[in-house]
C-alpha cells in the first residue's frame, strides 16, 4: 500500500510568517492555488483510489482540484490536523524564535509540548496511527495494493516521514516538507519504505504500485542494494 503525503499548498500564513495552527479561515494564496491545480498533472499518471485530508480550510482547497479530476469525495481525518501550536497559535515566527521552547522543538522534539496545545509526540502517535489504518482498511476493502493520498500540513508530515525512516522524532527536523511537496511511502508487510520526500517535480509516475509477484502476494519492495536502486 502506498501513501502520497501531501502538504497543502502555500497559504496566506506562509506568506506572513505566523505560525497558522488552527486558526479559522487559513486559506490558500494566489500561488497556493496555482501549486493545488498543478497537482492535477503531477499526479496525472498515478491511479489514486482514495484522497484523505485534514479538516482545515487549506487542505481542502489543495485536494479540491485532483478530487474533481478524478471523480473522488475526500474523506477528512481530524487525526491529521495541524499541531496544536496552543499558545504560540497566530504568532510571527520571528517573535518566536526568541522563546526558550524554540530551541527543543528543533533538537528535542519529542520533548516539545506547546503551551495550551499539545506535544509534538502526541502529534506523531495521532497522524502515524490514521496514515496505518487507513492504509490497512484500503488493502482490505481493495484486495490489492493501491495508491491513496493524505493532504495534511508540515510538521504532521515530517512526524510520519520520519516514523517511516525509523527515525527518532528528535531528528525530524531534519526532514523537509514544503508547500504543495510530495512524499511518497510504501507500507508493507515488514516494514515502510520511502520513496520520495519533499518532491516538487512534475513527473511522479514512480509512484505507482509495482505489478504483484505471480503467487499474489502483495508487492514488495527489496531490500537495498548497495550502489543504488534498480526497479526490476
Amino acid at each position: 500500500m502506498t501513501v502520497v503525503l501531501l502538504r497543502h499548498g502555500r497559504s496566506t500564513s506562509n506568506t506572513a510568517h505566523t505560525l497558522a495552527g488552527r486558526s479559522p479561515g487559513v486559506e490558500l494564496d494566489d500561488r497556493g492555488r496555482e501549486q493545488a491545480q498543478a497537482i492535477v498533472a503531477r499526479l496525472a499518471d498515478v491511479v489514486i483510489e482514495e484522497i484523505v485530508h485534514s479538516p482545515l480550510l487549506r487542505c481542502e482547497q489543495t485536494v479540491a482540484p485532483l478530487a474533481r479530476a478524478r471523480g473522488l469525495t475526500p474523506v477528512v481525518e481530524h487525526r491529521l490536523v495541524e499541531v496544536d501550536y496552543g499558545e504560540w497559535t497566530g504568532r510571527e515566527l520571528k517573535v518566536l524564535l526568541e522563546e526558550p521552547l524554540w530551541k527543543i522543538v528543533q533538537q528535542h522534539a519529542s520533548a516539545a509540548v506547546f503551551p495550551g496545545g499539545e506535544g509534538l509526540a502526541q502529534v506523531q502517535a495521532r497522524a502515524v496511527a490514521a496514515v496505518r489504518e487507513h492504509d490497512a482498511r484500503l488493502a482490505e476493502l481493495h484486495g490489492r495494493d493501491v495508491v491513496w493520498v493524505a493532504c495534511s500540513h508540515g510538521d504532521v508530515i515530517k512526524s510520519v516521514l520520519a516514523d517511516a525512516l525509523g527515525a527518532h522524532l528528535d531528528g525530524f527536523q531534519r526532514i523537509v516538507a514544503e508547500p504543495a511537496s510530495i512524499s511518497v511511502v510504501r507500507y508493507t508487510s515488514t516494514r515502510p519504505y520511502v520513496l520520495k520526500m519533499n518532491d516538487t517535480g512534475a513527473d511522479l509516475s514512480g509512484v505507482n504500485v509495482p505489478p504483484a509477484s505471480g503467487d499474489g502476494a502483495r508487492a514488495e519492495v527489496s531490500g537495498s542494494v548497495p550502489g543504488g536502486e534498480v526497479r526490476l
